[in-house]
């Protein structure tokens, strides 16, 4: 039961189509929160709170380089997660177009 509880909060967290989209982005590789700011048009403090709650379910993983931190999917033990990214458009065309400021 307590697997059930784990994951329908895990598909709950995204259930946001901001959360949603970071992990997509996050798919193709780590990003930055400056990165997935410009990627998403949104603030930094609304990223980091969406960030933050990813953080805490343990779907993303974080890694300090300098003064950046950056974020990276931690979804190998969720393959009901795996499966939802998987349906997922791919959105390296956006990524692309976004030069990574945080360097």
């Amino acid at each position: 039961m307590e697997q059930i509880n784990e994951m329908a909060e895990n598909l709950k967290l995204l259930g946001d189509k901001t959360r949603l989209t970071m992990l997509a982005l996050l798919k193709k590789q780590p990003l930055c929160v400056c990165d997935i700011v410009d990627l998403l048009e949104t603030s930094q403090p609304n990223a980091s709170q969406h960030l933050r709650k990813l953080k805490s379910a343990g779907l993303v993983n974080e890694t300090r380089k300098a003064q950046w931190i950056y974020y990276s999917l931690n979804i190998e033990d969720k393959p009901y997660i795996q499966a939802v990214l998987s349906c997922i458009p791919s959105l390296k065309e956006k990524i692309d177009q976004v030069k990574n400021d945080c360097e």
